[in-house]
């Protein structure tokens, strides 16, 4: 579409559908926007971009309103970002700045994008495949239950509780917590063995001294070991956050009968991790995908904007809004890219 003319129809009756939820007529065209020709001229534009696909009749006598290709179109076109508040700033800033584990940061990173869009947001965990152990916790909270806490210099946490036959005290705690730092502490999450049996552990590795005091002696120490190992793998986990589900209340007409898969999509890990590492693959700072260019049948009628952030410590991630085709794209593309650009600094900092 080689016509600026048509282009800025088209670009009028996208913001105008996406403000009022109403099809678009001709006059309503000449009267909001300044395009300096007459109504019938609109017409003659409008019936040509319903020709290329652009735009649809809803229903007869009606106005116009955009198709996929058309939202494909003004998305490509847009040249101009409305930038953020000063308190929606403040919002992302207060958000980075504090002090968290990246778990409580992700979680509040995706609430607050689902805040900024009124969409549904989702956040990929980060891979953190170069991340190291930074230290291992052993803590006893009550007669034969000890809490083992696994964080990694990516400022990710991961906890377990074990069950043991017998108490442990804190000194004997303290023994086995040396000897799992010296075993653990420092390695790469993606060279520790997760088949390695806790077994395995007693012919690598000489009884440490003063084990054999410890209730249980060995056969303890194995368990614990093993709840480290467990805690490794979930590091490595595909895990997807998500935030503002209740937001597709509002849209929910629009969404019609594909509320229900969409959904059932939601419940699925698996659907969601697929549809951003898709996404990835576009090789671009800001990726959409709107409506049937979705590969997964549940989102054909919805839009997706998303983001890479990361690339520390080996990581990098995904983080997303999900909505209806009729999105405010210049508004949820900005939002998206500056709360990507701050948590990833945030992420570079810690």
């Amino acid at each position: 579409m080689n016509d600026s003319r048509r282009a800025q129809v088209l670009r009028a009756i996208v913001e105008d559908f996406v403000a009022t939820n109403e099809p678009v007529g001709s006059k309503a065209i000449v009267q909001r926007h300044t395009l300096g020709v007459s109504p019938a001229t609109i017409r003659n534009d409008m019936a040509q971009l319903e020709a290329e696909g652009y735009i649809a009749q809803p229903h007869t006598s009606a106005g116009r309103i955009p198709t996929d290709l058309g939202y494909r179109m003004f998305v490509d076109r847009i040249d101009e970002f409305k930038p953020l508040s000063a308190a929606e700033r403040r919002a992302i800033i207060q958000l980075v700045e504090s002090e968290s584990d990246l778990d409580g940061m992700l979680d509040r990173t995706v609430r607050l994008l689902a805040g900024l869009t009124h969409q549904v947001a989702l956040i990929q965990y980060p891979m953190v495949s170069q991340a190291r152990v930074k230290h291992i916790e052993v803590v006893g909270l009550a007669a034969g239950r000890i809490l083992v806490v696994l964080i990694t210099d990516a400022g990710q946490v991961e906890q377990k509780i074990v069950g043991l036959a017998e108490a442990v005290d804190e000194e004997d705690l303290a023994r086995i917590r040396e000897r799992i730092n010296a075993e653990f502490a420092g390695r790469k999450l993606s060279r520790i063995d997760l088949g390695e049996a806790a077994g395995a552990a007693e012919t690598d590795h000489a009884p440490a001294e003063g084990m054999a005091e410890v209730p249980g002696g060995e056969a303890t120490f194995a368990r614990l070991r093993d709840a480290v190992i467990d805690l490794v793998a979930a590091t490595r986990e595909e895990r997807i956050i998500m935030a503002g589900t209740a937001n597709l209340a509002r849209s929910g007409k629009e969404f019609g009968e594909q509320m229900a898969p969409i959904l059932e999509a939601f419940e699925e890990q698996v659907v969601l991790l697929k549809l951003l590492t898709s996404m990835a693959e576009d090789h671009a700072e800001i990726s959409v995908r709107i409506g049937r260019e979705n590969t997964h049948e549940s989102f054909s009628s919805a839009s997706v904007v998303a983001a890479e952030y990361g690339h520390v410590a080996g990581s990098s991630a995904r983080l997303a809004v999900l909505g209806p085709t009729r999105m405010d794209y210049p508004t949820t593309i900005s939002a998206v890219r500056a709360v990507a650009k701050y948590v990833s600094s945030a992420l570079e900092r810690g």
